[in-house]
């Protein structure tokens, strides 16, 4: 009997080229779709709520897939767990219905964007938070950013390759804070086009810096074209925080014992 299991994934981007499969290369959905593979003893093909590039980091991807294996959810967890590299780990594992989908169930999606601000380099954040020496005063920044949120055609914040069919996404939180040398970019939507989030931390980046003004933003989403905005912020400082699913499918109710702070 086939049943459909959800998991949620946590990983450090620096040593992938991103999540899809590519030949030759190492990928997130390579190691993962390896790892459940020998677990269900069959292949399997994932999909996933968030597609992330080369070097983005996650804390709470969802991927599901289908199996006629009969496995326990601690063995699903505990067994794929212990065929995955170190910087891949499952945090859960769930069954849910046939009609869950991770990409097309999502209401919305919570990325971060974290931000050194400081002369030096920190060895330990090296590919886990993009450096950035000029002083970023926040209040410009939030001020830019308080004029994408809302429903917009964000052309101008989309990559030149992005497939999407439209332009218009949700932009229903987008907050901009400090906390001491690290400057904090939280983002929540709907969706998200291809490079957006980094192409809004270039905007707020440059804004922050004073090398641009806050009315940038609304030029830009009046504007639609990306030739006119900030360069694309690196990729090292993104995490895809959460995605949020209708309550109906209980995901990522932990138990007590398992819960953890935030790694970030």
């Amino acid at each position: 009997m086939q049943q459909r299991i959800a998991l949620g994934v946590e990983y450090d981007g620096v040593g992938f080229a991103g999540w899809q499969i590519q030949p030759g290369l190492r990928t997130v959905e390579a190691e993962l779709t390896r790892a459940a593979g020998i677990v269900a003893d069959h292949p399997i093909a994932l999909i996933c709520g968030g597609r992330t590039d080369a070097g983005v980091h996650a804390v709470g991807q969802v991927v599901h897939f289908d199996t006629t294996a009969q496995r326990g959810l601690r063995a699903w967890l505990l067994g794929i767990n212990a065929n995955l590299p170190a910087d891949i780990s499952l945090r859960w594992a769930q069954p849910v219905p046939p009609w869950f989908h991770a990409r097309f169930s999502a209401l919305s999606r919570a990325y971060r964007y974290r931000i050194l601000n400081r002369d030096t380099r920190c060895a330990l954040l090296a590919g886990r938070a993009t450096l950035v020496r000029r002083p970023l005063e926040v209040g410009p920044m939030q001020q830019a950013a308080d004029a994408l949120l809302g429903e917009h055609d964000f052309s101008a914040f989309r990559a030149a390759e992005c497939q999407s069919h439209s332009p218009w996404r949700r932009i229903d939180r987008l907050q901009v804070s400090r906390e001491g040398n690290e400057v904090r970019i939280d983002v929540v939507a709907n969706a998200f086009l291809h490079h957006m989030v980094r192409n809004i931390a270039g905007l707020l980046i440059a804004v922050g810096g004073g090398r641009a003004s806050p009315q940038l933003a609304r030029e830009l989403l009046a504007g639609r074209d990306r030739r006119q905005a900030p360069p694309t912020a690196a990729p090292d400082g993104l995490y895809l925080r959460s995605i949020r699913y209708p309550a109906a499918f209980g995901l990522a109710v932990l138990p007590a014992w398992s819960r953890g702070p935030d790694p970030l």
